[in-house]
């Protein structure tokens, strides 16, 4: 029970760490916004320029948002969690992504992430808002029509009380209860199965977080 508890707390402070670097970035991000904005009035000879390319870029990203998340494949571990060998890439896209596993594990993403400080979804959300959320570290929790309800009250009770996680119905899993992070996901048969904690422990912000600290609220909420 100790252990379970510093655990806990060694992961809390870790995500506090992760989410004050966040913001510190934020404040240099406002500061480069304010001094390309004044770059870019001084500069309005340039802006139809600008306005074509920045137009060619979008187009670009929206054409790529068909492409599949990655070349690669799923290859388990003993301790049963599949990890994705191969790129997955982490473009920005408007459209809807062809996903190599359902639920994705990564690759292209809507540029807003669904909130994932501990929220559980009722209702399906959009695969592209849930992979941004993975590339900021969260842990997503998925379930479909087979799971057992004391199962998902359980497991959304967990949720709840976590810091980057979020937790949805998703009716095409092939297995009733799936926990998924970026690159990794494994099947569980119930709320009281271990792997829970042990997934939850090992990806929730873990070293597999491709933005560690990156925001997990003011995104999109169902």
């Amino acid at each position: 029970m100790g252990s379970a508890k510093k655990s806990n707390t060694d992961r809390r402070a870790r995500i506090e760490e992760m989410r004050r670097a966040e913001q510190s970035r934020e404040r240099r991000n406002r500061v480069l916004t304010i001094a390309a904005s004044v770059v870019v009035v001084a500069g309005l000879v340039v802006g139809g320029v600008v306005l074509v390319r920045s137009q060619e870029d979008k187009g670009s990203d929206t054409a790529a948002a068909s492409d599949s998340s990655g070349k690669g494949k799923f290859v388990t571990g003993k301790d049963g969690v599949k990890t994705w060998e191969g790129k997955l890439s982490r473009n920005h896209v408007a459209k809807a992504v062809k996903y190599a596993s359902e639920p994705p594990v990564g690759g292209d993403h809507n540029q807003v992430w669904m909130n994932c400080d501990g929220d559980v979804y009722t209702e399906q959300v959009n695969n592209t808002n849930a992979v941004h959320s993975l590339e900021h570290g969260a842990v997503w929790v998925t379930y479909n029509a087979d799971a057992k309800k004391a199962d998902v009250d359980a497991l959304a009770a967990k949720v709840k009380k976590t810091p980057y996680t979020l937790m949805s119905p998703l009716d095409d899993q092939k297995d009733p209860i799936m926990l998924s992070a970026w690159g990794h996901q494994r099947t569980v048969t119930g709320a009281s199965d271990p792997n829970v904690d042990k997934f939850f422990e090992k990806f929730v912000q873990g070293e597999q977080t491709p933005e560690p600290g990156a925001a997990c609220t003011n995104g999109l909420s169902k």
